[in-house]
């Protein structure tokens, strides 16, 4: 009888422990009081990595009669000098592509002839030098010549320094709105970033025609000014932190 008693007991302690358990965790783990804020940052750098698309083409010096061909390595050896001449290393320049034209002048009397075409890449610090590297190639060899890209050398450092200023924004921002309530910020909770946005702008030449540029004498042309918008980075950081 006893022994049955005992058990009873037991099993009845047994049933209400949980319950008990259950309701001190609860009372324990209350929820933690926090504030969540976005914070932004951005910032605008001067590239310096630009890249160039040039594109050489033969020629004839008496179109009307396909005479006197101006070849496509004459040309190229003109470039590959001015580039050198402007203080660029030989890597600088490379071949992006090889190519050429079906040249039609009069299809009675002379019958087409291909003309060789070749295009480049061009990587320079600034664009203050093209002018006049492409003022030493014959201007009726260049076919056209533009931007392609551009970026900086720095730009993962830049892309960090940005985040770190947009967390601190966000710290910023939940200090003084914890404070408007007379409550005090604590540690942080939760870190996401939001959204990243860079923004690579195309230039704007104050000389639009590379022909007529390269038409003036190369020892008087001067190296133009290029009208450059900045790269803009930006990012968008969410944290969350305590109140204590």
């Amino acid at each position: 009888m006893k022994k049955a008693i005992l058990l009873s007991s037991l099993l009845f302690g047994a049933v209400l422990y949980p319950s008990f358990a259950q309701t001190a965790s609860t009372q324990q783990t209350a929820p933690t009081r926090k504030i969540e804020v976005a914070g932004f940052a951005e910032m605008e750098v001067v590239p310096d990595e630009i890249y160039f698309n040039i594109s050489l083409r033969e020629y004839f010096n008496d179109e009307k009669n396909q005479k006197d061909k101006v070849i496509i390595s004459t040309l190229e050896k003109q470039l590959i000098k001015a580039v050198a001449d402007a203080g660029l290393p030989k890597e600088a320049l490379s071949i992006s592509g090889v190519g050429g034209y079906q040249n039609y002048v009069d299809k009675k009397k002379k019958p087409a002839t291909f003309l060789e075409a070749k295009q480049y890449e061009l990587k320079v610090s600034s664009a203050d030098k093209l002018d006049g590297i492409l003022a030493k190639v014959e201007s009726r060899g260049v076919q056209y010549a533009n931007v392609s890209r551009v970026d900086h050398s720095k730009r993962e450092e830049f892309k960090k320094q940005v985040k770190i200023d947009a967390l601190k924004a966000a710290k910023e921002k939940a200090g003084y709105l914890v404070a408007a309530v007379d409550q005090k910020l604590g540690q942080i909770l939760e870190i996401r970033e939001l959204d990243e946005n860079i923004q690579y702008p195309q230039p704007m030449y104050m000389k639009a025609n590379v022909r007529a540029m390269a038409m003036e004498s190369a020892d008087v042309v001067q190296d133009s000014t290029v009208e450059y918008q900045k790269i803009k980075i930006s990012y968008r950081m969410q944290a969350a932190f305590e109140i204590k």
